[in-house]
């Protein structure tokens, strides 16, 4: 077996990489951009790795990754799947695999007290892979932190040529992070990405698309042919803002954005249906009633009678996201709006509701990630241009 250095060179999707004890942890925020917040929540999101993979080109028929996750438990809860590892094989799903051992983050909603309970490195293993050279990508979980220790294989590996495709920069909430999909090529950017013929770089936060503005500074300096931003649900979940405030961030978000960006592509996402925020303003907090039945969903704690007072629903964030997003369009041909309801609406949630009353299930994701390649990458769609010939 042959052991090759994990190195930047292999990864992509990661826009930082933090050398630990262990070996190489990919992160998804620059070391200065974690360095302005101090919320664990954004730490836990940002450092679990959507979208990023592992890439190269090999003649191996197996495969080993060593690595260490470090996983999150809830108290009271039932477990979390575990995270999968999906192989693909000149862009085809191969195989999935998971990690054995590692750490387990347990968190207590009720106190909000977290504890680490430490855990050994695991191997992910793919074997009776095809003779020949291929081009291999590994996908890593995207709801498991993963720090990459060792990498062998069977035969020489090489970084993969440069594909030639364009660059999808998207940032967006849990949903977009991947929350309850099946596995990492499956989350609904990841599926749109794929359909699109692009490469993905997805900036979903957990808890966290919150108009920060390291976040815009972030978007502004990374390299990308086309980007999206998805504005609106953690904004509500998270009681953060007024009516007041909401439009001025929004544009400084933006404009920060084309600092770097002046005439790419960029698209404005306003939230999926959330039938517990559409007119009843936040936060949004869980409900421990059927935590003994193994379940979990999310209630909205504001009250409609405060929207008077600015506060925050999600028909009142596309309301000023459309009116937004017109008067900049004006001077900006590349700024487009996509209400989040043509992804997710109410016939869709009336099919396949959202089992916690805030995230979309495994099929939901798919069906997310189908709807916005045909209506973004396909026929007279904003970013159709990127799609490649054939």
């Amino acid at each position: 077996m042959h052991t090759t250095p994990i190195t930047a060179a292999l990864l992509r999707g990661a826009l930082d990489i933090e050398h630990t004890a262990h070996g190489l942890r990919p992160h998804r925020l620059p070391a200065w951009a974690r360095a302005q917040c101090t919320d664990g929540q954004l730490a836990m999101a940002e450092a679990q790795p959507s979208g990023v993979r592992l890439v190269f080109r090999t003649r191996a028929t197996v495969i080993e990754l060593d690595a260490l996750r470090t996983r999150t438990a809830y108290v009271g809860a039932p477990p979390r799947p575990g995270g999968v590892y999906d192989l693909l094989v000149d862009g085809r799903l191969a195989g999935q695999a998971g990690a054995t051992g590692g750490n387990v983050l347990v968190v207590d909603m009720t106190t909000g007290s977290v504890e680490t309970r430490p855990g050994p490195v695991g191997t992910v293993r793919f074997a009776g892979l095809a003779e020949g050279a291929k081009d291999i990508e590994i996908w890593l979980p995207y709801n498991e932190t993963t720090e990459l220790v060792a990498l062998r294989t069977d035969a020489a590996v090489e970084p993969a040529p440069d594909s030639g495709r364009k660059v999808w920069l998207h940032h967006g909430s849990s949903i977009s992070h991947g929350s309850d999909a099946a596995s990492p090529t499956s989350t609904w950017p990841a599926r749109a990405a794929s359909l699109g013929g692009v490469d993905l770089i997805n900036l979903g936060l957990g808890g966290s698309a919150l108009l920060d503005p390291f976040t815009a500074r972030t978007m502004r300096d990374t390299p990308a042919d086309l980007i999206s931003v998805k504005i609106g649900i953690n904004l509500v979940n998270a009681d953060l803002m007024r009516l007041r405030a909401f439009a001025p961030a929004v544009h400084g978000f933006l404009d920060t954005i084309r600092e770097g960006h002046p005439a790419t592509p960029l698209l404005v996402v306003s939230p999926l249906l959330c039938p517990i925020h559409e007119d009843t303003p936040g936060p949004s907090a869980p409900d421990f009633s059927n935590l003994a039945e193994g379940r979990l969903r999310f209630t909205a704690m504001g009250d409609p009678a405060e929207r008077a007072a600015g506060k925050l629903t999600l028909n009142i964030i596309r309301d000023e996201l459309s009116r937004l997003v017109t008067q900049r369009a004006a001077d900006d041909p590349n700024l487009h709006y996509l209400d989040g309801r043509s992804l997710y609406g109410e016939q869709d949630f009336a099919e396949l509701p959202l089992p916690d009353a805030l995230h979309p299930d495994a099929a939901t994701h798919r069906r997310i990630g189908h709807r916005f390649a045909g209506l973004v990458f396909n026929g007279d769609g904003p970013f159709a241009a990127s799609r490649p010939a054939g």
